[in-house]
């Protein structure tokens, strides 16, 4: 592969080399010292896996383009690989770069049932099990729409729905995405700088230019002769690192839990408050993301505001409908919010196969072969549970303000200071020095606590210190 990419035009090959690493697996290492910011390798636009050369190609460009309605992005790619994967001639360099592939996924649509089980309550288990039957009615739909039209080009013994399923995880687990100044996107899998592996200690670094078409990898940090050079996919929770990439990152800052809102058109007054929800930058069905950060973000407060509205309340709303729902809109709407917000947590938690304390538990004494696909799942459950508790407890706060008469989502922030692990108030408090969110009676306290908090923490300073870049 290297020597087809170097006739192609590719530079930095020469300081880089293939290797496997106890923790990553396969990756990149470097061959001599690189600095911050230093461009070590430039992959050029002939050679990256792009829709435009897809349908560019002139045995496979035509049946694609005939297809309608047209194919996904990720589709077009993935189906791009495995033709070229099943030809027994030409596409030297590119069946080079196919052959390098690995040969299995470890991403969650590929875990067996009793793997899967471990992460039930999650939204990963909920997203897997829908992304399963998804692949299988696209695959079934392909037969017809593409396969079956040109089987001289589509051999049905190397298009199965298990090629298929493999072609689509080298899409998502290796694509690039680029925001093109005309605010369009491009998508690509470049080869070689493909093996580059993910760490979230590195800055992003890897650029598409769109002049040249070709994508260049800058060092992320400092190097030494020797280290394994990492490229950054950005904030990941865990359950997207599964789903997508195939790995966990423990004690992963970006967790998330994306709560899905509905309500059915047939519900009360559902037109009113579609309008309410449209004018609030919302949709009857929103997915928010619930973060280590931002546990209860206001977006679910100002859905959960208007799908409770009653008669009355509309009536008073309907002439400041653009103010509507940016505050709290009454005491007893609040309190309603609040209180289904916490039982609807709660029984969310509920779910869970098993509970947060018991995983830790699990995890610390190696019930899960570290690395394996259920110690995956256990951690995407245990971060998923972790934000849940968090919402939940932030709704609490909230609505014990509320009832209390001490008013809004403001009131939680003017709150008598309190330790956070043995909840005294009045005592001299010390803050965390490292997210400065949380207070503590003595250090006692901040240890004791820190195995709970550490993840917020982390996620928090992180927060604070992309902020000050």
């Amino acid at each position: 592969m290297e020597s087809w990419l170097k006739q192609s035009g590719a530079s930095g090959l020469d300081d880089l080399e293939l290797a496997d690493f106890s923790d990553t697996g396969r990756g990149l290492r470097t061959l001599r010292r690189f600095k911050e910011g230093e461009k070590f390798l430039t992959i050029p636009r002939g050679v990256l896996w792009t829709v435009e050369h897809a349908y560019a190609d002139p045995f496979l460009g035509p049946a694609l383009l005939s297809t309608r309605p047209p194919l996904s992005v990720d589709d077009t790619l993935a189906i791009y690989i495995l033709f070229v994967r099943s030809c027994g001639s030409g596409y030297d360099g590119l069946r080079c770069h196919v052959a390098a592939l690995p040969a299995s996924y470890t991403s969650s649509i590929f875990f067996a049932e009793a793997e899967l089980e471990v992460c039930v309550g999650t939204s990963l288990y909920t997203t897997t099990k829908q992304l399963d039957r998804q692949i299988e009615d696209d695959y079934r739909g392909l037969v017809v729409r593409l396969f079956g039209r040109h089987q001289e080009l589509f051999p049905r013994d190397k298009f199965t729905i298990e090629d298929y399923k493999w072609a689509l995880c080298t899409v998502w687990s290796r694509a690039m995405d680029f925001k093109l100044p005309d605010g369009d996107s491009i998508r690509l899998l470049a080869p070689f700088a493909d093996m580059l592996n993910h760490s979230s200690e590195v800055e992003q670094c890897h650029v598409y230019d769109v002049f040249s078409g070709n994508l260049s990898v800058l060092a992320g940090k400092n190097y030494e002769s020797g280290d394994q050079v990492f490229i950054n996919y950005g904030p990941i929770p865990n359950n997207r690192l599964l789903r997508l990439y195939g790995f966990v990152v423990p004690g992963n800052p970006n967790d998330s839990y994306d709560l899905v809102l509905v309500t059915h058109p047939m519900a009360p007054f559902f037109e009113q408050k579609h309008k309410l929800w449209v004018s609030a930058g919302l949709d009857s069905t929103s997915t928010i993301s619930l973060t280590l950060t931002d546990p209860l973000p206001r977006r679910v407060l100002r859905y959960l505001r208007i799908q409770r509205l009653h008669e009355s309340d509309l009536a008073i709303i309907a002439p400041h409908q653009s103010d509507a729902a940016v505050e709290k809109i009454s005491d007893s709407n609040e309190v309603e919010v609040l209180r289904f917000l916490v039982e609807s947590i709660s029984g969310l938690l509920d779910v869970f196969g098993t509970q947060l304390e018991k995983l830790e538990e699990q995890l610390a004494e190696g019930f899960y072969s570290p690395g394996g696909n259920a110690w995956s799942a256990a951690h995407v459950s245990l971060g998923e549970q972790r934000v849940l508790r968090l919402t939940r407890k932030t709704a609490e706060d909230l609505l014990a303000a509320v009832e209390s008469g001490s008013g809004n989502e403001r009131g939680l922030l003017s709150a008598p200071a309190q330790c956070a692990k043995c909840e005294k108030v009045s005592v001299q408090l010390m803050r965390c020095g490292r997210c400065n969110k949380v207070m503590y009676c003595g250090r006692a306290c901040q240890v004791a606590h820190y195995k709970e908090h550490k993840a917020m923490c982390l996620a928090t300073a992180s927060k604070n210190g992309s902020e000050r870049n």
